[in-house]
Formats: structure tokens, C-alpha cells, sequence
């Protein structure tokens, strides 16, 4: 029985096999390991999968869950047959974060920016700015129930998975412009 000699070539598909061989065996195990857990990671890859159901009795118009532990935003279709997911930014701590239920009660395409009250004693030179690339609010707001809580886009793209609003939920510019299309005044919102 002839015997095949040790090839370079062989030998550098062996040790090719050898240096995989550990990652393979890693990526399997954590697979297997991890098939029912849900870890929550604090950056836009790390979305938890929310379900309407837990929130509301009924998709109503249209439904948003904006959950501030994962930063991201959930959208539902009134009739359950469009479903998205959008990266967020939060409020920078949990005093300015306020939860529960609400709904937006208006929009709006190219928002003016006023500063709160709480927002000029901190900062109180400064001022109102109009619709532009300056503007806090990006190029749509939809105003929430409660006084200057808004769903709105933002210019400055960093702010995107981080803790860096003064309380309002905010998205890219053009999602917000997709989001502003499709949900409708009235639509239910739970800020967690």
C-alpha cells in the first residue's frame, strides 16, 4: 500500500485546520449555550425584542415602544403587518427619563427648538433655533403627550446609541422621516 508523502501542501492545509479548529468549537459552544438567553449589551447592536402584546391590548393606529435600556425603537402597524426597529439615543440619566404611556399628539416637518425651562438653568444663554443643520430636532418632530417629550431626527449622528438627550427619544434623520410617514397622530407610545 503506497503511502502519500507529506506535502506542503498538505501540511498547510492541516495547520489551517488546526489554527480554525478552536474558534469553531467556541462559536458552537456559546451558540448552544446561549439559545435561550437574552443578553442586553448597552450599544445599537444590542436591541431586545419587544413584543406589542406586553404593552398595549390593541395596536390601535399604530403602536411605538421606545425601550431606553437597549436604545432602540419599536414601530407596529395599525393592522400588525408592518413592523420596524430603529436605533435611538436616550436621555443622558434617569431623572430626565420619564416613563409610561402616552401618544403623539402632533407633527411636525422642519421643527423649531425652544429650550426648556430646566435646560436654561443650566444653560441660560441659550436660545431658540429655527429649522436648519443647527437644530436639535433634525428635520422631524412628533410631539408626545407630555410637555417637551418629542420623538424627533437628529443632525449630529453621534448622539445615535448613547445617552445624550435632555428626556426626548431621538433618531437619524432619515428614519425619522420614515417613521413620520408611516404612524399616524394618535398612535400609542410606551417609553420603558
Amino acid at each position: 500500500m503506497p503511502s502519500s508523502p507529506l506535502s506542503r501542501r498538505r501540511l498547510l492545509g492541516l495547520g489551517g485546520l488546526a489554527l480554525c479548529a478552536p474558534s469553531i468549537l467556541r462559536a458552537e459552544a456559546v451558540t448552544e449555550a446561549d439559545a435561550n438567553v437574552e443578553v442586553t449589551r448597552h450599544n445599537i447592536s444590542s436591541f431586545r425584542t419587544q413584543d406589542w402584546r406586553d404593552h398595549f391590548d390593541t395596536l390601535g393606529k399604530a403602536t411605538i415602544v421606545a425601550d431606553t435600556t437597549s436604545r432602540a425603537l419599536h414601530f407596529w402597524s395599525g393592522d400588525g403587518s408592518d413592523y420596524r426597529i430603529f436605533p435611538t439615543s436616550v436621555p443622558k440619566t434617569d431623572e430626565l427619563t420619564k416613563r409610561g404611556y402616552t401618544e403623539i399628539v402632533r407633527k411636525k416637518v422642519g421643527p423649531s427648538w425652544t429650550p426648556t425651562p430646566s435646560q436654561l438653568e443650566r444653560f441660560p444663554d441659550w436660545k431658540p433655533i429655527g429649522p436648519g443643520p443647527e437644530n436639535p430636532l433634525g428635520t422631524h418632530a412628533m410631539y408626545l403627550g407630555w410637555p417637551a417629550y418629542i420623538i424627533h431626527g437628529t443632525h449630529d449622528t453621534r448622539k445615535i446609541g448613547r445617552r445624550s438627550s435632555d428626556g426626548c427619544i431621538g433618531l437619524y434623520n432619515e428614519n425619522i422621516a420614515q417613521l413620520f410617514e408611516i404612524c399616524p397622530v394618535g398612535t400609542q407610545v410606551r417609553l420603558i
